[in-house]
């Protein structure tokens, strides 16, 4: 028996349907889909808010056991975060007077802060919460899914943040999640933009079980029919996800099987010798050479931005790193790169970026200082309710 939730609009035009199943004990599942298919699930702001208040809906309703986040269609998850108003506001306040001051990027400033609370509420969710991270995941994507409880891939996923080729970093709690990869990949992947597999996806602890996509239907079949009580609720969606990975066959991890090569290339002192060691890799490795020319096409200064953050943000909480990417995503939507990249990969689709540094040698750190220049108190900072 199937429960349908009615407070949000179940027609197939809204961009996120809600339904709830109802178990065999009476208590439900809260079901989210992504459903922008043509967009590749492409994250917008009328998708976050559409999110963030059934989120916190279920959260109080005792006789939900547990949310499913999944997507429509074969082809993604979600690609990534939907950047065309985004870019179309910051090119118009980039012609107006005080340009440099990131309380001026207005619409900015709603997105981010409202993906980012979305993007906390899913790791600090108290309640089992299932991502079926099937196809493409990535950029914002990937914010979705780091954060939840239990985060399945399936043998079609393809993950990666390929925020340097906008001219961006990798955010949504990126700082949080590539820090806490094995060895050097974390910063590795935020340099390179490379993409990895289901297997990759375990092991760099993005996910925690692959699961055959062909499997889903027997999975939801399995959820049903658990005796959900509210205190053992984890453990038997963990059970559950164990049972139907085992008849998965995964393939070989190509991050872990290349991870004493990023040890190697990342160990470097300084921030120009590591991107001078990956971009000179000699290789015949098809999986190295996609690497290093990503970091070669991509933004520079995105590239320190993304090194710099991983530094500085090494013991901090995952709230105060939040606070942080807050700050540092409104100074990129200040800066030229940003708008740049989007508009040679998404707009014109020249592939041809301007970047404002031709080469990592020439960003300064005066220049990258600047992202860290906040303009709120701790007290009044947009996120400051983050704990």
């Amino acid at each position: 028996m199937t429960d349908v939730f009615t407070s949000a609009p179940t027609v197939v035009s809204a961009p996120v349907l809600f339904e709830e199943l109802t178990a065999a004990n009476g208590k439900r599942i809260g079901v989210a889909t992504l459903n922008a298919e043509k967009s590749l699930n492409a994250l917008s702001l009328e998708m976050v808010d559409f999110l963030d208040p059934q989120m916190r809906r279920w959260e109080d309703d005792p006789q939900i056991a547990m949310v499913l986040l999944q997507a429509a269609g074969e082809k993604a998850f979600c690609a990534g975060g939907d950047l065309q108003q985004l870019y179309r506001t910051m090119v118009a306040q980039h012609q107006l007077d005080d340009s440099e001051n990131i309380l001026n990027y207005r619409y900015a400033g709603e997105f981010f802060e409202r993906e980012y609370r979305l993007d906390y509420l899913i790791h600090t969710f108290p309640k089992p919460m299932l991502v079926w991270g099937h196809g493409i995941v990535m950029g914002g994507g990937v914010g979705l899914m780091a954060g939840a409880s239990h985060r399945v891939v399936t043998e079609k996923t393809r993950l990666a943040m390929p925020e340097i080729a906008i001219g961006l970093y990798a955010d949504v709690g990126g700082t949080w999640f590539l820090n806490r990869m094995p060895g050097h990949a974390g910063l590795f992947l935020a340099l390179t933009g490379v993409t990895i597999n289901a297997t990759d996806a375990v092991f760099a602890k993005v996910a925690d079980v692959q699961i055959n996509q062909s499997d889903k239907a027997q999975v939801m079949e399995a959820l049903l029919s658990q005796e959900w009580d509210g205190a053992s609720d984890d453990v038997l969606l963990t059970r559950v996800l164990q049972t139907y990975a085992q008849k998965s066959t995964p393939a070989p991890s190509v991050l872990s099987g290349h991870l004493n090569a990023i040890n190697q290339l990342c160990s470097a002192p300084t921030f120009v010798e590591i991107v001078n060691a990956i971009v000179d890799v000699k290789s015949d490795d098809v999986w190295l050479q996609k690497a290093a020319a990503g970091l070669a096409a991509g933004s520079p200064g995105s590239a320190y931005l993304s090194y710099a953050l991983q530094k500085r943000a090494r013991h901090m909480s995952l709230a105060e790193i939040f606070r942080l990417e807050y700050g540092v995503s409104l100074h990129c939507c200040a800066r030229a790169d940003f708008a740049e990249g989007i508009r040679a990969l998404i707009i014109d689709k020249d592939k041809q970026p301007k970047w404002l540094h031709a080469t990592a040698a020439e960003v300064g750190h005066e220049w990258l200082n600047g992202f860290f220049q906040s303009p709120w108190s701790n007290e009044n900072h947009p996120l400051a309710d983050l704990r």
